[in-house]
């Protein structure tokens, strides 16, 4: 079987691709992945390093704040609209699968026109344009929520939930106090897990940087991935802090992290939120409104009304969080019941769902 795999641009859309690839491995080890990305984007590292082709589509985003700009992202549109045909001209798919991201679109519709089956991987609450628009065409439609039909057609969608890194559960049989040693922070305090992406969010530095007089008063310890953007400057505000804050750019063992925390702050990315719903984690969601179709928004708050998170919005993070902090610091049960609440959310074993479908259209097909 031949499948290729299109998306990416962000960790969100990266590592579901990649754990629906290394779930066909397993089921079918003789499967033939190819990846396609967005050229200069993450995927273009990121899936190389895990052992699978990618080749890159020169496109990218619309520019909604100057639409004056987007003459040369419809010019690139255009050259992934010819570059995607010989694709699959060479690679000869049996099925196209899109999680998202720059390259998913242009692949999908020369997919499609070619009568070539699709698959939909939809991660958040509410559904983006370019999935609404492949909807049509699309065989199957993978949704992480339910209630997705007043986006989809009904008959199209299989509730599967998020795939999640296999290093993420993976991790269950460590313990809090092994995780905190192996990170080199204390065990006996509740340790708040920051995280802004692998580039930083201003928004959430800044509101941390305010809320470390109200952390250290409760006594708790925060870990930091302030994001390359913003290291050298959350780490002079860290260095005032010793006892309280450990601040680095990136965490690369989200693992142990994980294990380690007793509260996460983070965006509302639909692949944390998932990663946070099976962990059973207890956080405060600070959404970023910097994204298509306010979608984080709408995932934290898809938490926020079954009581299984705390979401601030991004204008309000500032004032609000150091407080939010305090009173969940404070509070062990109702931090525990956040945790329970998203753990009731949780959507297992997407990746083999996802493949499911899959192998039930291509076999179809046959």
């Amino acid at each position: 079987m031949k499948v290729l795999i299109s998306g990416g641009g962000t960790g969100g859309h990266i590592f579901p691709a990649l754990s629906i690839a290394n779930a066909l491995r397993r089921r079918l080890p003789d499967t033939d992945i190819l990846f396609v990305g967005a050229e200069g984007r993450m995927e273009m590292e990121r899936v190389p390093a895990a052992g699978y082709k990618i080749i890159g589509l020169p496109v990218s985003g619309f520019d909604r704040k100057r639409p004056w700009r987007n003459f040369r992202v419809l010019l690139r549109l255009w050259r992934s609209m010819r570059l995607a045909k010989k694709v699959l001209r060479d690679f000869r798919p049996d099925i196209a699968v899109g999680v998202g991201g720059y390259a998913s679109g242009p692949m999908l519709e020369e997919a499609q026109k070619h009568g070539i089956p699709t698959l939909i991987q939809e991660q958040n609450s509410y559904a983006g344009v370019t999935n609404k628009l492949l909807a049509a065409k699309a065989c199957a439609i993978c949704t992480a929520y339910p209630d997705m039909e007043r986006f989809f057609p009904a008959d199209k969608i299989t509730l599967t939930g998020n795939p999640v890194r296999s290093a993420i559960t993976d991790a269950s049989s460590i313990s809090k106090e092994e995780a905190c040693r192996m990170l080199e922070i204390p065990a006996d305090r509740p340790v708040v897990l920051v995280v802004g992406g692998s580039l930083g969010a201003r928004t959430i530095n800044e509101s941390i940087a305010a809320s470390l007089d109200a952390a250290k008063e409760s006594g708790a310890f925060i870990l930091w991935q302030t994001g390359k953007y913003y290291a050298d400057e959350c780490a002079a505000i860290a260095a005032t802090y010793p006892d309280t804050v450990k601040a680095v750019p990136f965490i690369s063992r989200m693992d142990l992290a994980y294990r380690a925390a007793d509260l996460v702050v983070s965006r509302a990315g639909a692949g944390t939120i998932s990663e946070l719903q099976v962990l059973g984690k207890s956080a405060i969601l600070i959404p970023s409104p910097n994204v298509a179709e306010d979608h984080q928004r709408k995932n934290a708050e898809a938490l926020a009304s079954r009581d299984a998170a705390v979401m601030i919005l991004d204008a309000d993070a500032r004032n609000d969080l150091p407080e939010a902090l305090t009173s969940l610091l404070a509070n062990r049960i109702s931090r525990e019941r956040l945790g329970r609440n998203a753990a009731k959310m949780a959507l297992r074993d997407a990746d083999e769902k996802i493949v499911d479908r899959i192998t039930e259209i291509t076999q179809k097909r046959k």
